[in-house]
């Protein structure tokens, strides 16, 4: 009598790698958007189905630049690079993916893992 296999277990995105795109590819549809913004923390934001955003408050200049350079870290390592804007207390992350000029799987795994730094 077989076994039967069960179904492997869908990796977390911060689990999950970015994938280069070249473009090529649509940008994710409006459904698709908001199935993966579901498994992001609360505060990410999509605007206009074309960029992820999220604001971060710190105490003082070093906390957001300490989390800025973790997310930078992220970044390299993904090969996907967010727009950061901060200063004294606060920083802001903008994602997208600029070769198809909209939201990519990748988009949201990069959201996920900069949801472990901050």
């Amino acid at each position: 009598m077989a076994t039967k296999k069960k179904p492997a277990k869908k990796k977390k995105l911060s689990e999950r790698e970015c994938i280069p795109c070249d473009g090529g590819i649509p940008p994710l549809e409006p459904d698709e958007i908001k199935d993966f913004l579901q498994e992001v923390s609360k505060g990410w934001k999509v605007i206009k189905n074309h960029h992820l955003i999220k604001h971060y408050k710190f105490d003082d200049f070093a906390g957001a630049w300490e989390f800025v350079n973790g997310v930078g870290e992220i970044a390299e390592e993904e090969g996907h690079h967010p727009d950061i804007n901060f200063g004294w207390g606060y920083a802001e992350i903008k994602i997208f993916t600029h070769a198809i000029d909209g939201l990519s799987e990748s988009d949201f795994i990069l959201a996920a893992k900069i949801d472990e730094v901050g």
